[in-house]
């Protein structure tokens, strides 16, 4: 395939620009920089409310912002005070650049269409804070909504986690840890281009690594901001494909993009989790970059992919609750 027109138009306009790469930063110049992106998710959906808040986690309290979608007749919420299914998000940027705003528009997107309560993790960010302490946040932040899920309009039995490259790659390990640690019984884990391995040696890395928006030199920048050590980067809930056991896991949507370096990894975390027979659905988007899927005023495809985590979601909360009447 061949890139998509709107992602050479894009990659042209930020090479006349003369833009730097996030690499070629310190982390704080390269949040101010990422901020240059929410722009491109345009301004997003109306939702019936958001609420901005804060969790207790291990390391101080965490912010959170809570998307509530309208109601439409005959969708899952019920009546007005019907507890929703929800979803934990965890946003991009290589652990160390994201904010809440970057992922807004698609947060309110998923909450629309999904007709569930989104909650965006405002985690802690490297490489002021590594290795496992934005893991401990989401999973913090996961458990609490879980016990919590009244204070804010979810049903409790039924939470998904997701989350797009970075925060793909903690969703898996959200996944792992409330499995090991006996936590939430989670409906789904959507993985967006996750990152799933301390490694740069794939054909996707030798295909796509420079020229596509996210480069291995920027993917080599993140990953030695965010461990402490190499050490770290065989841990499964750093790497999740070096894990020795994914059965139980719950079902997974994994997303990911034709021309992104990202690509063979995530899909190699689709094929293991197949393979321990966890429930599967897999999807390369052809022509497509890494971060479309945030994208929503620039690709079509952002809002095709919405629209598929929706239908994934809609049916991991209705098998959900049909389980547990």
């Amino acid at each position: 395939m061949t890139i998509d027109p709107a992602a050479a138009t894009l990659l042209q306009q930020m090479a006349d620009a003369g833009m730097p790469a996030l690499n070629e930063l310190g982390p704080i110049e390269a949040r101010a920089a990422a901020e240059g992106f929410v722009a491109l998710g345009g301004p997003g959906d109306d939702v019936a409310e958001i609420i901005d808040r804060t969790v207790p986690g291990p390391h101080g309290e965490i912010p959170i912002r809570i998307y509530h979608p309208h109601r439409k007749s005959g969708d899952d919420g019920g009546g007005e005070n019907t507890a929703r299914p929800g979803l934990l998000y965890f946003h991009g940027g290589g652990w160390v650049v994201g904010t809440l705003d970057g992922t807004d528009a698609i947060c309110k997107a998923v909450a629309n269409r999904a007709a569930c309560v989104v909650v965006s993790v405002d985690y802690r960010l490297a490489p002021e804070h590594k290795f496992p302490i934005p893991l401990d946040d989401c999973y913090a932040a996961t458990t609490w909504v879980a016990g919590h899920g009244d204070e804010i309009g979810i049903d409790s039995a039924r939470i998904a986690v997701g989350g797009d490259s970075a925060g793909g790659n903690i969703a898996a390990a959200v996944a792992m840890r409330a499995r090991d640690e006996k936590g939430p019984a989670l409906c789904l884990q959507l993985l967006v281009y996750p990152v799933t391995n301390h490694d740069f040696s794939t054909p996707s890395y030798a295909a796509n690594g420079d020229g596509y928006l996210l480069t291995t030199d920027m993917m080599k920048w993140f990953w030695d901001h965010y461990l402490r050590s190499d050490s770290d980067g065989q841990n499964p809930l750093a790497s999740p494909l070096k894990a020795t056991d994914l059965s139980n896991l719950p079902p997974a949507l994994v997303i990911t993009a034709e021309f992104d370096p990202l690509r063979d990894e995530g899909e190699a975390y689709a094929a293991a989790l197949r393979d321990a027979g966890v429930a599967v659905t897999q999807t390369r988007y052809p022509g497509m970059i890494h971060a479309f899927w945030q994208m929503l005023a620039v690709f079509e495809a952002a809002s095709t992919a919405a629209d598929q985590a929706a239908e994934e979601l809609r049916k991991a909360f209705i098998v959900k609750q049909t389980t547990t009447v």
